[in-house]
């Protein structure tokens, strides 16, 4: 039996044996003995100790062992459950094949709404929130974040809506502006140019009085003189005040009071409601010398209907860009908590071209229209992207 059980393990020592055979000047001839070599075992034995050591652990390795009996309880309940049909089907071999089958359909259908996702926002970029326009969905009824840079093209068209005394701004993409001076959001100011922090948020609140009082003003928008702006402005650069000082009182082409002021004819026009809406920003910087520079960049949206009893609605809409700058009193000749205009532009959108009487005159769409063609281009009022620097074209609003 010994030789028999030598016989089987062969294999698995042969990296054992064959180098030990191969090293004998004799043939090893193979006898019966026991596992282990007696105590009285002749010290010249044929096999070394260490060699049958791990001829007896592979031995003992390579033999079968019987299951507890534990593991042939659980086996033989499984069986019988089996047999009993209590085991769900393919419990042996995974998920049911159809499982399998409805994973694969399930990819391709999302890999293609996904294609389409893509290929659609590519073709309308403004429908993921800050990419291109503003966007205009008036069904969610949420106002718009605050402006924080130029946006890089103009918003999206609302759905056609016809303005009503009720829905003033309805078809408008301002329904989802701000109201008023609530869209006049001031950055947090900061020490720059050489002015102190303190300097800066001086600066920044009397742009936004500014503002305030040119647009929002009620007294203002009715032709009543703007005290608190003009106020505001340096008394010693007496070019521009005394330009729109003489526009207030005998408007002109060349001193005309729209440049800085909303104004509408009180006995011909009326806004509707207290609400006028604004979308814009505000910035500032170093200036030359010892200054900091303001930059503000607002549109606003008047509804308006005629005082003749009409309650046919239009809009104008007013964008204003100011460059102002507040410097050191010590270097110039300046008034402290003063504001110097280095720059004052304004395009209108739907308002009669040609008129210098110092009020803005809306178009309703009951109007009859004029003997010709307008000379200038047509543009979108709504168009927050492109700058108006000495915009001079008289034009067509593309929507009001």
């Amino acid at each position: 039996m010994v030789a028999l059980a030598f016989t089987e393990n062969l294999c698995g020592l042969s990296h054992i044996l064959v180098p030990l055979v191969e090293g004998l000047s004799e043939p090893l001839e193979l006898t019966v003995v026991s596992e282990k070599p007696s105590e009285d075992s002749s010290s010249n034995s044929e096999v070394p100790d260490d060699v049958w050591e791990q001829f007896a652990r592979a031995n003992e390795q390579a033999a079968p062992k019987e299951p507890s009996a534990r593991a042939r309880m659980v086996t033989e309940r499984l069986r019988q459950q089996e047999a009993r049909g209590e085991l769900p089907e393919g419990w042996r071999t995974g998920p049911p094949l159809q499982e399998k089958r409805r994973g694969r359909r399930i990819w391709p259908v999302l890999g293609l709404l996904l294609a389409v996702l893509v290929a659609v926002v590519a073709l309308k970029p403004s429908l993921l929130p800050g990419l291109g326009g503003d966007s205009t969905d008036s069904a969610s009824g949420e106002r718009l974040p605050d402006e924080t840079a130029a946006p890089t093209a103009p918003p999206s068209a609302a759905a056609p809506a016809t303005p009503t005394l009720d829905d003033p701004f309805a078809g408008s993409p301002a329904k989802r502006w701000a109201d008023g001076a609530a869209g006049i959001v001031l950055p947090e100011a900061k020490a720059v140019g050489g002015k102190s922090k303190a300097e800066v948020a001086q600066a920044l609140r009397l742009t936004r009085e500014l503002l305030i009082d040119s647009n929002l003003n009620p007294a203002t928008l009715r032709g009543e003189r703007p005290e608190t702006a003009l106020g505001i402005l340096e008394p010693k650069q007496k070019g521009v005040l005394a330009e729109l000082k003489a526009g207030l009182s005998k408007p002109s082409e060349k001193n005309d009071p729209l440049a800085m002021f909303t104004r509408f004819d009180p006995n011909g026009i009326r806004t509707v409601g207290d609400v006028v809406k604004t979308r814009g920003r505000i910035t500032f910087k170093a200036g030359e010398g010892t200054a900091v520079a303001v930059h503000a960049d607002y549109t606003f949206v008047y509804p308006v209907v005629r005082t003749d009893g009409s309650t046919e609605v239009t809009r104008t809409i007013v964008r204003r860009v100011l460059e102002l700058e507040v410097s050191d009193p010590a270097r110039y000749a300046v008034t402290p908590g003063k504001l110097t205009v280095l720059r004052y532009d304004r395009d209108a959108g739907n308002s009669t071209c040609g008129v210098h009487d110092g009020w803005f005159h809306p178009e309703f769409p009951s109007d009859a229209p004029t003997d010709g063609p307008s000379s200038g281009p047509t543009t979108d009022p709504y168009d927050r992207s492109k700058d108006i620097r000495d915009s001079k074209d008289c034009g067509t609003a593309s929507r009001v």
